[in-house]
């Protein structure tokens, strides 16, 4: 394969890749020197027996290398409107944690306002071509009954549709077409 074909598949590998709907979360630990972390999309469910996760963790990181000398990790799965977070963690910014409420009943970082989130102590670490594979056994875990994902999808934020609002807004169009 020459150097144009692979920089193409490359291409075209992120833009289908893109077309993946995706939750976005934010994976937090803990260092000596304080809190590290990074929004991520690459987080998948792996077993119920023993309760596992993944999240795959850019090399040049410095978050993968604070997760593999701490052994845990933890998943905030954001809400709606917590974009800027998620834009913030994807920065190489020098504190992430500025001013972002982080929720206190938990020794690892867990961003306040998530609509789910995970505690987890590495299990396994694995090479993933320029990322780390980590999978986690999930001690602590929890979520908000009625809340609202935040997605990405085709390089964008947005979040899942609203089916009980779209319904009364097709209603009230409808009957207001016919006045």
């Amino acid at each position: 394969m020459g150097a144009s074909t692979t920089q193409e598949m490359r291409a075209t590998y992120r833009g289908a890749m893109a077309r993946f709907t995706t939750g976005v979360t934010i994976v937090t630990t803990t260092t000596p020197n304080g809190p590290a972390g990074m929004t991520a999309s690459a987080v998948a469910s792996v077993s119920l027996d023993p309760l596992m996760l993944l999240v795959c963790v850019g090399n040049t990181l410095a978050t993968r290398d604070a997760i593999s000398a701490s052994g845990v990790f933890a998943v905030s799965v954001l809400s709606r409107g917590q974009e800027h977070h998620a834009l913030r963690f994807a920065s190489r910014c020098d504190d992430k944690f500025a001013g972002v409420g982080l929720r206190t009943d938990h020794d690892l970082p867990v961003i306040d306002g998530a609509v789910a989130h995970f505690a987890c102590e590495v299990k396994e670490e694995f090479a993933g071509g320029d990322h780390t594979i980590f999978v986690g056994q999930v001690n602590r875990c929890g979520y908000a009954v009625d809340s609202d994902p935040l997605v990405y999808f085709g390089g964008t934020f947005g979040s899942l549709c609203d089916l009980t609002s779209h319904a009364r807004l097709a209603y009230d169009w409808q009957l207001a077409a016919t006045m």
